[in-house]
């Protein structure tokens, strides 16, 4: 599919929050290699960041508070906000005040983008804002926009989103902030957490499917039956998503998730596949385990940005299993990756 031409963002100075990890880690790599000058900030200590950017100006902040949103955005035409407590559904079920204080963010950078005169603000939503009870069976028909309210999003971290972007819309009615919301859909790919609990499907299985072939052992596992459903999207599509969103002229939240929806069964084959290495499964049926079923639906990304995700999920897997399996090889490497 041929995507629609949007002005390329060039030599702008550009907060990107959360610089110090995944999604933000590899925005600001992309940023940078477009000719802008970064700002990045992260609550992390910065020996903590993901990946390490010499050429950026590096904080080590908590944007919860006003004074440091105000600090950080002075002089900057773009703002970033990846900012957010998180992590897969072990974190996210155990720790619903902490995902809901992110909030507090959110909305000091808006405040701080106004006082500072931002021309554009970026804020990452998720798929976790959709109505739970339109998730309860699985291979579900696509998530459209609209299918957000009424609301019953995720408890706590689904709130905070959802809330979120009822501030960035209302930031741009009452002030004319121009603000652009993404909601992503289960982002996946190197660089990022694939253990310590805040681990998502993909890494987390392509960790638990390396280690054994690495240690020879031939059982995992698996979080409830393996037969709930997700739709994915590789990281690279998900900044080229967000890139191409943030300087169209659209400003109401939109899906960034690939239509490949797989049950967490499938992606183990798929894992296994590519790994050379079968495991049985051992199935924990009391293990925090989310909605049952959770699809992205296109049909607003094509239409607006005539674009969607373009990476196979079994392409982005390859990608992310010989990364993690590079990483557990070389053990020195991952404490930044199983803390945060």
């Amino acid at each position: 599919m041929c995507s629609k031409r949007y002005k390329m963002i060039k030599n702008k100075k550009i907060l990107v929050c959360g610089g110090g990890g995944f999604i933000g880690g590899h925005l600001v790599t992309k940023l940078l290699s477009m000719n802008n000058s970064i700002v990045c900030v992260d609550l992390k200590p910065k020996e903590l960041w993901f990946q390490h950017f010499d050429e950026c100006e590096n904080y080590s902040l908590d944007l919860k508070e006003y004074e440091n949103c105000l600090k950080v955005s002075k002089n900057i035409d773009y703002v970033f906000n990846m900012a957010c407590n998180m992590g897969g559904m072990g974190f996210i079920e155990n720790n619903k005040a902490e995902c809901m204080l992110s909030v507090l963010v959110n909305t000091n950078l808006l405040r701080a983008c106004l006082k500072n005169n931002i021309e554009r603000y970026f804020f990452s939503s998720s798929a976790c804002a959709y109505n739970t009870g339109k998730q309860k069976e699985t291979f579900i028909a696509g998530l459209k926009e609209e299918d957000a309210y009424p609301a019953m999003p995720e408890d706590g971290y689904g709130w905070e989103k959802l809330f979120s972007e009822r501030m960035c819309r209302h930031f741009m009615e009452d002030f004319n902030l121009q603000t652009r919301v993404a909601r992503y859909h289960n982002i996946y790919g190197p660089f990022g957490t694939y253990d310590g609990g805040r681990d998502k499907a993909p890494a987390a299985l392509s960790r638990k499917i390396a280690n054994a072939k690495i240690k020879d052992i031939s059982q995992i596992d698996v979080w409830g039956d393996g037969e709930q459903t997700r739709t994915f999207a590789y990281i690279d599509d998900c900044i080229n998503g967000t890139l191409k969103l943030f300087m169209s002229d659209h400003g109401e939240p939109i899906n960034i998730g690939s239509s490949e929806q797989v049950s967490i069964n499938q992606m183990i084959d798929i894992i296994e596949d590519i790994a050379d290495h079968k495991v049985e499964r051992n199935y924990q049926l009391d293990k925090p385990l989310g909605v049952r079923g959770r699809s992205s639906n296109n049909d607003k990304i094509k239409e607006v940005l005539v674009w969607e995700p373009q990476i196979s999920l079994r392409e982005g897997l390859t990608k992310t299993y010989n990364w993690i399996h590079n990483q557990l090889l070389h053990a020195d490497n991952t404490n930044k990756f199983t803390k945060f």
